[in-house]
């Protein structure tokens, strides 16, 4: 990224606009680029307010890998969300395939997430996304999503 502040594509309102998810779950605090269904790279700030941090570890804190693995479903959710009509439709976690921790996440870190689709069909999309904190993958994984409509999704529930 470049000296000059970039202007977010998305900002957390925005986002929060496309996703369910709030606080503390909310995991993407801006959009930089967007290409819907096709690519996203977004911005997750990792500070020592975060909530997981006070048992994940006391002394030690390290962001879990399950919220890293959270935070590139929700960035790539955003980006295969963006084609469908706000509200009306949620995006469902159906698989994780290679998924790596290659570095730990620790308070400081800004997180940029990168989703690109492999595949998409009407209502499943895959895509490959990683985390890189200074320019390093920090963890990667294969996303299986499935779109589905918000009422009937409450209904199953």
């Amino acid at each position: 990224m470049s000296a000059e502040k970039e202007k977010p594509r998305m900002d957390v309102k925005a986002i929060a606009a496309v996703l369910p998810h709030r606080y503390p779950f909310l995991l993407v605090d801006r959009i930089l680029e967007l290409e819907p269904r096709k690519s996203v790279v977004a911005i997750k700030n990792v500070t020592m307010n975060e909530p997981f941090f006070q048992g994940h570890f006391p002394g030690e804190p390290v962001m879990p890998g399950v919220l890293q693995v959270e935070a590139m479903a929700q960035a790539a959710g955003v980006m295969m969300m963006e084609s469908f009509e706000p509200g009306k439709q949620l995006a469902f976690l159906m698989a994780l395939n290679n998924v790596k921790f290659r570095r730990p996440v620790v308070p400081g870190d800004q997180l940029v997430i990168r989703a690109e689709t492999v595949r998409a069909r009407s209502r499943i999309g895959v895509v490959k996304a990683r985390m890189e904190v200074d320019g390093k993958v920090v963890s990667e994984a294969e996303i299986t999503f499935s779109i589905v409509d918000r009422g009937a999704a409450e209904r199953e529930a």
